[in-house]
């Protein structure tokens, strides 16, 4: 009885472990995506800024 509590038990300390793996990752995956986005939009502006200068030169 007592060995089958203690098998129980570590399956659901086992269960907590990969359920808790699983949250960083995501929140590693989370954090990555926002990373990327945050470049592209910083790509897009000095894209934009180029465009900008360019039309300045040609204007000239």
């Amino acid at each position: 009885m007592n060995l089958v509590l203690l098998l129980v038990l570590l399956l659901l300390l086992l269960l907590l472990l990969v359920l808790l793996l699983v949250l960083v990752l995501l929140l590693l995956l989370l954090l990555v995506l926002l990373l990327v986005l945050l470049l592209l939009l910083v790509l897009l502006l000095l894209l934009l800024l180029l465009l900008l200068l360019l039309l300045r030169i040609m204007q000239l």
